[in-house]
Protein backbone atom coordinates (compact mmCIF):
# COMPACT_ATOMS: atom_id res chain seq x y z
CA UNK A 1 0.00 0.00 0.00
CA UNK A 2 1.48 3.73 -1.08
CA UNK A 3 1.40 6.13 1.73
CA UNK A 4 0.13 9.66 0.45
CA UNK A 5 2.01 12.80 2.14
CA UNK A 6 1.63 16.70 1.97
CA UNK A 7 3.84 19.24 3.31
CA UNK A 8 0.41 20.93 4.15
CA UNK A 9 -2.94 19.42 5.41
CA UNK A 10 -5.76 21.61 4.43
CA UNK A 11 -9.46 20.60 6.18
CA UNK A 12 -12.18 22.06 3.84
CA UNK A 13 -15.01 19.56 5.32
CA UNK A 14 -18.04 20.81 5.78
CA UNK A 15 -17.89 23.94 3.38
CA UNK A 16 -19.50 24.45 -0.04
CA UNK A 17 -18.70 25.79 -2.99
CA UNK A 18 -16.56 27.71 -3.43
CA UNK A 19 -15.22 28.12 -0.01
CA UNK A 20 -12.69 24.87 -0.70
CA UNK A 21 -10.99 26.68 -3.58
CA UNK A 22 -10.83 29.94 -1.70
CA UNK A 23 -8.72 28.91 1.36
CA UNK A 24 -6.37 26.28 -1.19
CA UNK A 25 -5.66 29.34 -3.05
CA UNK A 26 -4.58 31.27 -0.06
CA UNK A 27 -2.88 28.38 1.57
CA UNK A 28 -1.01 27.73 -1.29
CA UNK A 29 0.96 30.93 -1.13
CA UNK A 30 2.25 29.90 1.86
CA UNK A 31 3.86 27.42 0.07
CA UNK A 32 7.26 26.84 -1.75
CA UNK A 33 7.40 25.88 -5.30
CA UNK A 34 6.91 22.10 -5.64
CA UNK A 35 5.39 21.64 -2.78
CA UNK A 36 2.54 19.51 -2.15
CA UNK A 37 -1.38 20.23 -0.55
CA UNK A 38 -3.52 17.89 0.76
CA UNK A 39 -7.28 19.73 0.91
CA UNK A 40 -9.85 17.62 2.57
CA UNK A 41 -13.16 18.37 1.42
CA UNK A 42 -16.60 16.58 1.67
CA UNK A 43 -18.40 18.49 -1.08
CA UNK A 44 -18.57 16.28 -3.64
CA UNK A 45 -18.38 18.97 -6.24
CA UNK A 46 -14.75 19.95 -4.73
CA UNK A 47 -13.39 17.13 -6.97
CA UNK A 48 -14.04 19.30 -10.58
CA UNK A 49 -13.39 22.58 -8.93
CA UNK A 50 -9.38 21.50 -8.00
CA UNK A 51 -8.96 20.05 -10.97
CA UNK A 52 -10.35 22.96 -13.18
CA UNK A 53 -8.41 25.42 -10.66
CA UNK A 54 -5.21 23.63 -11.03
CA UNK A 55 -5.49 23.38 -14.30
CA UNK A 56 -6.53 26.96 -14.83
CA UNK A 57 -3.61 28.47 -12.67
CA UNK A 58 -0.38 25.98 -13.70
CA UNK A 59 -0.53 23.80 -10.10
CA UNK A 60 -0.45 20.70 -10.66
CA UNK A 61 -2.99 18.08 -9.33
CA UNK A 62 -1.70 15.21 -8.51
CA UNK A 63 -5.02 13.11 -7.47
CA UNK A 64 -7.97 12.08 -4.98
CA UNK A 65 -8.38 9.62 -2.27
CA UNK A 66 -11.76 8.80 -1.37
CA UNK A 67 -12.37 7.47 1.88
CA UNK A 68 -15.70 7.49 3.15
CA UNK A 69 -17.23 10.76 2.65
CA UNK A 70 -14.06 12.72 2.71
CA UNK A 71 -12.08 13.40 -0.68
CA UNK A 72 -8.30 14.24 0.29
CA UNK A 73 -7.24 16.50 -3.00
CA UNK A 74 -3.23 16.57 -3.67
CA UNK A 75 -2.19 19.26 -5.81
CA UNK A 76 1.71 20.45 -6.19
CA UNK A 77 1.92 24.15 -6.23
CA UNK A 78 3.89 25.47 -9.37
CA UNK A 79 7.13 26.98 -10.04
CA UNK A 80 7.28 30.55 -11.43
CA UNK A 81 7.15 29.82 -14.54
CA UNK A 82 4.53 27.36 -14.56
CA UNK A 83 2.15 29.27 -12.77
CA UNK A 84 -0.25 31.56 -14.38
CA UNK A 85 -3.33 34.00 -13.36
CA UNK A 86 -6.25 32.24 -12.00
CA UNK A 87 -8.58 32.52 -15.72
CA UNK A 88 -11.65 33.86 -15.94
CA UNK A 89 -14.18 33.77 -18.79
CA UNK A 90 -14.72 36.44 -20.46
CA UNK A 91 -18.03 37.05 -21.49
CA UNK A 92 -20.50 36.65 -18.77
CA UNK A 93 -24.12 38.00 -17.70
CA UNK A 94 -25.80 38.66 -14.10
CA UNK A 95 -29.37 36.88 -12.80
CA UNK A 96 -31.60 39.43 -13.77
CA UNK A 97 -30.40 39.22 -17.51
CA UNK A 98 -30.43 35.73 -17.66
CA UNK A 99 -34.42 35.97 -16.18
CA UNK A 100 -35.20 38.60 -18.87
CA UNK A 101 -33.91 36.33 -21.94
CA UNK A 102 -36.04 33.66 -20.20
CA UNK A 103 -39.04 35.60 -19.91
CA UNK A 104 -38.51 36.80 -24.01
CA UNK A 105 -38.59 32.94 -24.64
CA UNK A 106 -35.56 33.15 -26.43
CA UNK A 107 -34.05 30.32 -28.00
CA UNK A 108 -31.10 29.33 -25.45
CA UNK A 109 -29.86 26.58 -23.45
CA UNK A 110 -29.35 27.18 -19.61
CA UNK A 111 -26.83 24.90 -18.67
CA UNK A 112 -26.31 23.52 -14.85
CA UNK A 113 -23.01 22.12 -13.95
CA UNK A 114 -23.58 22.05 -10.19
CA UNK A 115 -23.60 18.50 -8.76
CA UNK A 116 -27.05 16.04 -9.44
CA UNK A 117 -28.16 16.52 -5.79
CA UNK A 118 -27.73 20.57 -5.76
CA UNK A 119 -29.86 20.72 -9.16
CA UNK A 120 -32.48 17.95 -8.00
CA UNK A 121 -33.00 20.34 -5.13
CA UNK A 122 -33.82 23.36 -6.99
CA UNK A 123 -32.65 24.40 -10.64
CA UNK A 124 -33.61 26.64 -13.54
CA UNK A 125 -36.82 26.13 -15.47
CA UNK A 126 -35.74 24.02 -18.13
CA UNK A 127 -31.99 23.63 -17.46
CA UNK A 128 -29.57 20.65 -18.70
CA UNK A 129 -27.95 19.17 -16.04
CA UNK A 130 -24.11 18.19 -16.99
CA UNK A 131 -22.19 18.26 -13.74
CA UNK A 132 -18.48 20.22 -14.24
CA UNK A 133 -16.75 16.46 -13.55
CA UNK A 134 -18.97 14.69 -16.48
CA UNK A 135 -18.26 17.65 -18.67
CA UNK A 136 -15.34 16.14 -21.05
CA UNK A 137 -17.67 12.75 -21.19
CA UNK A 138 -20.47 14.46 -22.31
CA UNK A 139 -20.00 18.04 -24.13
CA UNK A 140 -21.56 16.03 -26.78
CA UNK A 141 -25.15 16.38 -25.35
CA UNK A 142 -24.80 20.28 -26.58
CA UNK A 143 -25.17 21.82 -29.47
CA UNK A 144 -21.98 23.97 -30.95
CA UNK A 145 -25.18 26.13 -32.59
CA UNK A 146 -26.44 26.79 -29.31
CA UNK A 147 -26.27 29.59 -27.52
CA UNK A 148 -25.58 28.25 -24.37
CA UNK A 149 -25.98 30.33 -20.68
CA UNK A 150 -23.72 28.00 -18.04
CA UNK A 151 -24.86 28.41 -13.98
CA UNK A 152 -23.67 27.30 -10.87
CA UNK A 153 -24.23 28.19 -7.57
CA UNK A 154 -22.13 30.77 -7.50
CA UNK A 155 -20.23 31.37 -10.60
CA UNK A 156 -16.63 29.25 -9.79
CA UNK A 157 -17.28 25.93 -11.64
CA UNK A 158 -19.87 27.56 -14.41
CA UNK A 159 -16.34 30.04 -15.21
CA UNK A 160 -14.41 26.78 -15.55
CA UNK A 161 -17.58 25.16 -17.50
CA UNK A 162 -16.91 28.01 -19.72
CA UNK A 163 -13.48 28.29 -20.26
CA UNK A 164 -13.61 23.76 -21.06
CA UNK A 165 -16.82 24.37 -23.45
CA UNK A 166 -15.07 27.78 -25.37
CA UNK A 167 -11.74 25.91 -26.17
CA UNK A 168 -14.51 23.32 -27.66
CA UNK A 169 -15.95 25.44 -29.93
CA UNK A 170 -19.10 26.24 -28.13
CA UNK A 171 -20.74 29.58 -27.69
CA UNK A 172 -21.18 30.03 -23.92
CA UNK A 173 -21.81 32.58 -21.10
CA UNK A 174 -21.19 32.52 -17.94
CA UNK A 175 -24.18 33.36 -15.33
CA UNK A 176 -22.98 35.27 -11.94
CA UNK A 177 -23.59 34.90 -9.27
CA UNK A 178 -25.97 31.73 -10.43
CA UNK A 179 -28.00 29.88 -8.03
CA UNK A 180 -26.84 31.23 -4.68
CA UNK A 181 -29.23 34.36 -5.64
CA UNK A 182 -31.52 33.31 -8.01
CA UNK A 183 -34.84 34.39 -7.65
CA UNK A 184 -36.18 33.44 -11.02
CA UNK A 185 -38.28 30.40 -12.09
CA UNK A 186 -37.51 27.39 -10.81
CA UNK A 187 -38.16 23.87 -10.47
CA UNK A 188 -37.90 22.78 -6.82
CA UNK A 189 -38.60 18.99 -5.01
Amino acid sequence: MTTFSANQVLDCKGLACPMPIVRTKKAMDGLKPGEVIEMQATDKGSLADIQGWAKNTGHYYLGTLHEGAVLRHFVRKASAEEEKEDATYGRSINNEELIAKLDAKDAIVVLDVREPAEYGFGHILGAVSIPLGELDNKHGELSKESEIYVVCRTGKRSNYACLHLNEKGFNVTNVVPGMSEWNGPKEEK
